[in-house]
């Protein structure tokens, strides 16, 4: 282990998901596995132990909710980076993840690049902060964001809102306006200007999908 690898602790009640998930990160530049979990309560055992930088963290255990997991964490102080990787999709268990600290969501199953560029972000996020006072384009960084900060939302949109449909989208591939609003608990107009605006800022495409009758219906995805 090199002085500068974020040690990472693999939290999965199956064993051999959570084989797989511990390769990808040990294929992974700058992460190594200093342990795994089967259950919640191993879970905040081995963190306590081990220390670890970041854990990638199931919603689905045994004894405990994984986001139970996140809850204890931050109760207890610990500043760990968690990241989401489980099947669970609902809106309501995103949105816990996120209020809760969560880094990123990654839904399986999924390839290893998706996997390692998330990482890697995960990891500049990890180490931009690591030491010191930082100046707005450090902070930005770390937020995931481009050193000149993030385009601003038209007048009557939030940030949070924005996060939460950009999950939403995320996670489903490719969503209606109708769709994401029930995912994210927004009204369907609401949810298309934030759509919308992705597609304004080059971020998000539409395209028209055309029914057996009335207007066609516009669907989003996330370029890339």
């Amino acid at each position: 282990m090199a002085d500068r690898d974020i040690g990472v602790l693999v939290v999965d009640d199956d064993f051999m998901v959570a084989g797989i998930h511990a390769k990808f990160v040990e294929r992974t530049e700058g992460f190594v596995v200093v342990g795994t979990a089967r259950t919640g309560a191993e879970a905040l055992s081995r963190c306590a132990q081990l220390a670890p930088g970041l854990v990638l963290l199931d919603v689905h255990l045994p004894d405990m909710s994984g986001l139970d997991v996140l809850q204890r964490l931050r109760a207890s102080g610990s500043a760990v980076g968690v990241v989401m990787v489980t099947a669970e999709r609902d809106a309501e268990a995103v949105r816990t993840a996120l209020h809760g600290g969560a880094m990123q969501y990654l839904v399986k199953p999924f390839e290893y690049a998706d996997f390692a560029a998330r990482m890697q972000r995960v990891r500049e996020a990890l180490t931009t902060l690591a030491e010191g006072s930082a100046d707005q384009a450090t902070i930005d960084r770390a937020f995931g964001g481009p050193p000149s900060g993030p385009a601003p939302l038209p007048k009557g949109l939030s940030q949070e809102s924005a996060r939460l449909v950009a999950a939403a989208l995320a996670e489903h591939g490719e969503l209606s306006a109708t769709d994401c609003g029930v995912q994210v608990g927004l009204s369907r107009v609401s949810a298309r200007r934030y759509l919308e605006h992705f597609v304004d800022q080059g971020v998000a495409t539409v395209r028209l999908n055309y029914g057996t009758a009335g207007r066609p219906e516009r669907r989003y995805r996330f370029v890339g």
